[in-house]
């Protein structure tokens, strides 16, 4: 085996021979044997052990044998013990998730800082195929038949392609010595049941199905990459930047084929999984909105607007009368001015004597009106905002400038009527926004 596991790290992690490399070491068979083959390649790996104290003494025998192999081998060790079942009883998840978190977690602290360049875990073939099958039991797409990622970086898994049968008899050629955790023993879970009961059936069923899944994956692995490529050309023909978030044009999403696809791939990294919510969504009504953990999705007229989750300011900030400068939540600066001059964008001009103080920024709220600059009477600031055609962020987004509750300013858009200089306008102040 140390023959292609040589080849194999010189052409797929070249890296790991000219950078400080870390071992994920249970005391298991694999994680030996991992470590071994990089020692006999003249890497000489950290070593980094968790106890989840989940088997009493036997969890604690694991880091005693660890410790020693270290000793033994001359390696730097990290070790650390995690309270899991304290912390499992304050969070919700499995046993098996919780303890998954705390060591990934735990593995990239040490990376961050400083300890290694990369993090070696000892998954291969076998463990490839149980996490295939599950994946293809439970549902899924070409990402999850693609099985366990060889590299997630700063996270590499050169034993992949090999076999447990493989492994073993390495350990054995090389007199290794390991510790067998006996929960592998139990068909408690889904993952062992494969392991005990399907796996051995599928390799009875044909001799060469190792080779064929592993070539299996690599075929996957390069539709994949054929895939994506149409997805990300598709992706920047219906995608927009726009601030922190996006504007899709529907017209463009509903001519894809399948359509359905596309939208799980757009979508999905966002966090949404109401896909067919969202293909209802491209012909439903304007304000339509579909949020994820993460992200909202509104449907505007011709666009879906894909923004991060934000609470929206709905503090009313009081500006005193003699305010100059106004820096939170928006800039503003006022002047007073003996004369009003030419219209400009983002500057408005007011009779001072029609304001009342404290003025104050507000954002918009249920039956306000104002009565627009130029037009006689009143108007409903959503019926101005439809006519102006703002989408529904930037309704949402829209200051405004208030004197009693009245609203002097749709900041940066249209003054009120009831505050414009007239010929009989003795004090006038300029309000300029500053963007």
């Amino acid at each position: 085996m140390l023959p292609e596991f040589k080849e194999h790290i010189e052409s797929h992690f070249p890296e790991i021979l000219s950078h400080p490399t870390m071992v994920a070491i249970s005391g298991g068979m694999d994680s030996v044997v991992l470590t071994h083959l990089l020692i006999q390649l003249d890497i000489k790996p950290s070593l980094a052990h968790c106890n989840f104290q989940l088997r009493g003494e036997e969890s604690d025998a694991d880091a005693e044998f660890v410790s020693e192999l270290a000793e033994k081998w001359n390696l730097q060790l990290y070790s650390k013990t995690f309270e899991t079942k304290q912390i499992k009883a304050e969070n919700r998840g499995s046993t098996q998730m919780i303890a998954r978190d705390l060591r990934y977690h735990w593995f990239n602290e040490l990376i961050d800082q400083g300890k290694s360049t990369y993090l070696l875990t000892a998954h291969h073939l076998d463990d490839n195929i149980e996490t295939f099958l599950i994946h293809l039991s439970r549902g899924t797409g070409i990402q999850g038949l693609l099985g366990i990622p060889e590299r997630n970086h700063p996270i590499l898994r050169p034993l992949l392609p090999f076999s447990r049968e493989e492994i073993l008899r390495y350990a054995k050629n090389n007199q290794l010595a390991w510790r067998e955790d006996s929960s592998n023993a139990s068909d408690d879970y889904l993952r062992n049941r494969i392991r005990h009961h399907i796996s051995p059936q599928l390799k009875e069923l044909h001799p060469s199905f190792d080779p064929n899944f592993n070539r299996t994956i690599r075929q996957l692995t390069q539709e994949k990459q054929l895939a994506q490529i149409e997805i990300d050309r598709a992706r920047a023909s219906c995608f927009t930047s726009d601030g922190d978030g996006y504007k899709i044009e529907i017209e463009k999403l509903q001519a894809l084929t399948p359509l359905a696809a596309y939208l799980y791939h757009f979508f999905e990294p966002f966090g949404f999984s109401q896909f067919g919510a969202i293909e209802k969504m491209l012909n439903g009504l304007s304000g339509k909105e579909i949020r994820s953990h993460s992200h909202r999705l509104i449907k505007d007229r011709t666009h879906l607007l894909l923004h991060p989750l934000e609470t929206i300011d709905k503090t009313c900030y009081e500006i005193e009368a003699g305010t100059t400068h106004l820096q939170h939540p928006i800039g503003l600066q006022f002047e007073k001015v003996d004369q009003m001059k030419e219209k400009q964008a983002g500057v408005l001009y007011i009779d001072a004597d029609c304001l009342q103080y404290p003025l104050t920024l507000r954002k918009k709220k249920e039956g306000d009106v104002f009565y627009p600059q130029g037009m006689r009477g009143k108007k409903k600031l959503s019926k101005y905002f439809k006519d102006e055609k703002m989408d529904t962020l930037t309704k949402e987004n829209q200051w405004l400038l208030c004197s009693q509750d009245q609203i002097v300013w749709v900041v940066g858009k249209r003054g009120d009527e009831r505050f414009k200089i007239t010929p009989t306008t003795q004090n006038i102040i300029k309000v300029t926004l500053k963007t």
